[in-house]
């Protein structure tokens, strides 16, 4: 032990501030387990809270607010351009991000729940040492350890000369660009998925010249292409340029701007900007913790191996969150928290859900849940599925967004509902209704019949359910209208 250490023993350690932790922390302690919270940085929320969901999603409101007002001659009413204060603008994303910050911090005092700032570092399986800066250093004993320590944007050290162009002012992660420094003239977007889109939306809106590059043949790899439609159109009309099949080769730092080497169809061979978003996905904080002094089990992409109680290949160690696998989104942490400290208090509980929602918060919004159509492809699922397009719906008419659908994905035998995807306005909010549907078994016949509110966006719902039932009768008349057809021409 280290001259001057401190040492505390608990029953439960939660290594990790982010939703998922600072949840499990709470369940844990609401149980009557004593449990302490380590994580790395001052104030509890992690990622989500400082440099993710939350501080993206205040952006992208004041994006709104600026296409909307910009948009709105449509219906008879104009503004002035509007003047943006950008030192406002961070002032008021941090004023946001301080107060729920201060929420989660007083919802762990007032549970009792011991919060200590510093880095971890395992010792073995029982015990860990928390390195406190400008502190004593702190040895912790514990009964059980649930590793809630997320994840971090993915670097490509191979597009630089070298680590000092690499680490320029002028090149960001989506940490970098939420923090909001200025706004760039040129920016490029290296990444079409939901992280470089949604950044996109953001500094168009905010006046920057945004050029957004994709390796794939679609935006939103993976997303079912008739979702991702509507808003590659809507983008299109708002962003630079949008290069899809085309790579980043190089980038090279100058003084001011960087220069980028593309290689692709349709692409330049090069483009100057003012600033670089790389925005590829990220990764698991796996390393530098010392699990290799446990005997917990780390895979080839860095996650962690649970099993469907969150459980790893030691007894004493739990793993939720990013740290635990894909997909890589708070509510699945914070289900997987609940999950982790209800195991350990001794209940039945396991991460046995059906449906994860999915959303990109962009203009539309993109949502879904349960399987897609690329996924049912991928594995050979047998599925149907029926639309309803939002240019039919009242309230998308009135709200002068009518460009978006709803598609229902559904077992053809047992008309099962299997999954939900949408896209338009406020898409997000309305998808909790499909992972409702899934979980609870629901088929068809229980979304067309429930009565929804009219005019409302989710009647869209409701209308796909109706036009999948209505389709499926047809195609019944049309086959008992043949077989009588038949039977007749053999009488």
């Amino acid at each position: 032990m280290v001259v001057g250490e401190m040492v505390e023993q608990v029953d439960l350690l939660v290594v990790g501030g982010g939703p998922g932790g600072y949840t499990a922390a709470l369940r844990a302690a609401e149980l009557g387990i004593k449990t302490m919270l380590v994580d790395d940085q001052p104030k509890p929320g992690g990622v989500c809270l400082h440099m993710g969901c939350i501080p993206s999603k205040a952006l992208l409101h004041a994006a709104e607010v600026l296409n909307t007002a910009k948009e709105a001659h449509r219906f008879g009413i104009k503004f002035d351009s509007p003047q943006i204060d950008i030192d406002e603008l961070r002032a008021w994303k941090e004023d946001v991000l301080n107060k729920l910050a201060q929420g989660v911090s007083g919802l762990l005092k007032s549970a009792k729940v011991d919060h200590l700032v510093g880095k971890v570092q395992f010792i073995d399986s029982k015990s860990l040492r928390v390195d406190r800066e400008g502190e004593s250093n702190v040895r912790v004993k514990f009964k059980h350890a649930i590793l809630a320590t997320g994840s971090r944007p993915t670097p490509l050290p191979f597009l630089f000369k070298n680590e000092a162009d690499m680490q320029s002012p002028l090149i960001m992660d989506s940490t970098g660009a939420l923090a909001l420094a200025d706004v760039p003239k040129r920016l490029l977007v290296i990444g079409g998925g939901y992280i470089g889109l949604e950044m996109s939306t953001v500094y168009a809106a905010l006046g920057s010249e945004v050029t957004v590059v994709e390796m794939m043949d679609n935006l939103l790899p993976g997303v079912d292409k008739d979702l991702v439609r509507p808003l590659a159109t809507k983008l299109s009309g708002q962003l630079k340029n949008i290069y899809l099949n085309t790579k980043v080769k190089s980038l090279d730092v100058k003084t001011n701007t960087v220069v980028a080497h593309l290689e692709g169809e349709g692409s330049p061979e090069t483009l100057e900007v003012d600033k670089v978003l790389i925005a590829v996905g990220r990764k698991p904080n796996s390393e530098e913790l010392g699990l290799e002094e446990t005997e917990v089990e780390i895979d080839e992409f860095g996650f962690v191996k649970t099993d469907a109680m969150q459980r790893t290949a030691d007894k004493r160690i739990l793993a939720i969150g990013d740290v635990s696998g894909q997909p890589m989104l708070a509510h699945r942490a914070i289900r997987q928290g609940i999950v982790a400290a209800e195991v350990l208090a001794g209940k039945s509980s396991q991460f046995d859900n059906r449906a994860i929602p999915a959303v990109v918060f962009t203009e539309p919004e993109v949502a879904w849940c349960g399987i897609t159509d690329t996924e049912a492809k991928e594995k050979g699922i047998k599925t149907a599925s029926a639309k309803f397009p939002w240019s039919a719906s009242g309230r998308a008419m009135t709200l002068a967004e009518p460009v978006g659908q709803t598609k229902i994905i559904y077992d053809p035998e047992t008309l099962r509902v299997l999954g939900l995807g949408m896209v338009g306005p406020r898409a997000g909010d309305l998808v909790a209704e499909g992972v409702l549907a899934i979980e609870m078994g629901a088929v068809l016949e229980d979304l067309a019949e429930s009565i929804h509110a009219h005019p409302t966006l989710s009647e869209t719902i409701n209308e796909a359910a109706l036009a999948a039932l209505s389709r499926i009768e047809r195609q019944a008349q049309k086959t008992s209208s043949s077989a009588s057809t038949g039977a007749k021409a053999h009488g």
